[in-house]
Formats: structure tokens, C-alpha cells, sequence
């Protein structure tokens, strides 16, 4: 998969002191891709789409972490 194309953007959750915060790239064809904005080379997780709004859905009903 060509990853040249993805527009990254950061969660709206991730806090602005630069520490834990998600990017996400929702704009490709049939995937979500998720990364650390700290080690964008570590790697990346793929997701379905139908996954991605599940996961959202739910961490939206669970309310933030403590």
C-alpha cells in the first residue's frame, strides 16, 4: 500500500503538550491508518473503516481515559 497519499492529522483527543497523541489518515480508499505522532516511523496500524467508527463509537461512550 502506497502511504504517500495519506493526510495525517492529529486525534482531537491528543493533549497540545506533545506528549501521547494519535495520528490518524482517514482519507484512503478502504483503510484507516493510525501511528505515534512520536515515532511515525515505528509503524502503522490498518483498520477498516466500519472498525475505525466502532472503536470511536465506543471510546466516545467510555469517556476519556484517567
Amino acid at each position: 500500500m502506497d502511504l504517500a497519499s495519506a493526510r495525517w492529522r492529529t486525534a482531537t483527543r491528543s493533549g497540545t503538550s506533545g506528549g501521547d497523541c494519535v495520528e490518524v489518515a482517514d482519507n484512503l480508499p478502504g483503510v484507516v491508518l493510525v501511528r505515534d505522532s512520536k515515532d511515525r516511523d515505528g509503524g502503522t496500524l490498518h483498520v477498516t473503516p466500519s472498525s475505525w467508527r466502532s472503536f470511536i463509537a465506543l471510546a466516545k461512550q467510555t469517556g476519556p481515559a484517567a
